[in-house]
């Protein structure tokens, strides 16, 4: 009798652990099923978004601004004028420094998808800009020093001296604009602003460390 009730308590312990088993193991189940739905929720909301046209994405940085002024010069033109009056009689000279300023600046907006090509490879973008532009010649005149020679100088001789000096000193701003050296220094800032305006938007598209290759209509060829 005592064997029986042994056994059969027995019985009932065997019996009731899988019970208590199956009671631990659920609260389990349910915490990987909410930590799974979390990581899940959270990859949907932070997952990377798809990267674009790299070429879309440089377009856009460039409607932004549609003239870049990429370099600007201070030029001292020295000019001189003479006048005659009289017959020849009456004549004067007049030798003027007029500070003149030019800028150097490139339309973004001629820049389009045929001006682009970009190498997946080697994460480059390569840029073919306009030629650059060089404005008119802006002379001050309230900086200017005169140089007068002459026995008498009439207002009328001294206002078409001044009047001739001004027009060939922004002649002559315009040949030294053109001058090699300058316009060396003008393409390469005109480059580094590129890299930079360029670069940036693109590491901020996702697209990482890229590198902007940069080249200007009408530059000399590199030897």
């Amino acid at each position: 009798m005592d064997l029986d009730r042994l056994s059969q308590k027995s019985g009932s312990a065997r019996a009731g652990m899988p019970v208590r088993a199956r009671g631990a193991v659920l609260p389990w189940l349910l915490f990987v099923a909410a930590a799974a739905m979390a990581a899940f929720l959270a990859w949907q909301l932070w997952k990377p978004v798809p990267i674009g046209d790299p070429l879309a994405t440089s377009l856009i940085a460039f409607d932004k601004q549609d003239r870049l002024t990429v370099f600007s010069a201070e030029l001292a033109p020295v000019v001189a004028s003479n006048d005659s009056r009289l017959f020849g009689l009456v004549t004067s000279r007049q030798v003027a420094v007029i500070p003149a300023r030019v800028d150097y600046a490139i339309e973004l907006g001629k820049v389009g998808r045929d001006r682009m090509r970009w190498d997946q490879a080697s994460k480059t973008l390569s840029v073919r800009l306009p030629a650059l532009e060089v404005t008119r010649p802006n002379l001050d005149e309230a900086r200017a020093q005169y140089l007068r020679d002459g026995v008498w100088i009439t207002r009328a001789a001294q206002d078409k001296l001044t009047r001739d000096n001004t027009k060939l000193a922004e002649q002559l701003a315009v040949q030294q604009a053109a001058n090699p050296v300058l316009l060396g220094l003008a393409r390469s800032a005109a480059k580094d602003a590129i890299r930079q305006n360029l670069a940036i938007p693109l590491q901020v598209a996702g697209f990482g460390d890229v590198n902007v290759s940069v080249s200007i209509d009408g530059e000399p060829a590199k030897p």
